[in-house]
């Protein structure tokens, strides 16, 4: 089992931005595909950003232009920045770990998970 923590969250008001940690600190993330994904209660859990094994970047569309996924290496930690947040951004963002090469947005391709942070986007 790999321990996986995010980090970052906190309540803002629509505008704002925030930026997620996610620390992997027995794990090193260089050449690793890790994502960021996010759940409102009683729904499913979408896919918000992944830094692929290839090293590039993809975005869900909801996200594109205003989130940002990078990573450092060294510190084994995978990040996301989020800017011009929205109310329709409130949720808990997981960190998720090693994926086994299938679609970037399918919870089931992932073997690692974080506990969650919780983001809250006020009007």
């Amino acid at each position: 089992q790999v321990d996986v923590v995010e980090s970052g969250g906190g309540s803002v008001q629509a505008g704002g931005s925030l930026r997620l940690s996610c620390v992997v600190p027995e794990y090193g993330i260089n050449g690793r595909c890790m994502a960021w994904f996010r759940q409102l209660p009683g729904k499913e859990r979408e896919g918000v950003a992944t830094d692929t094994s290839a090293g590039s970047t993809v975005y869900a569309d909801s996200v594109k232009g205003r989130f940002a996924i990078s990573q450092d290496n060294a510190e084994h930690t995978l990040y996301l920045q989020m800017n011009n947040l929205q109310p329709e951004d409130t949720a808990m963002y997981y960190c998720a770990a090693d994926c086994t090469g299938g679609t970037w947005s399918d919870v089931f391709d992932y073997n690692f998970w974080g506990q969650g942070t919780q983001v809250t986007v006020s009007s």
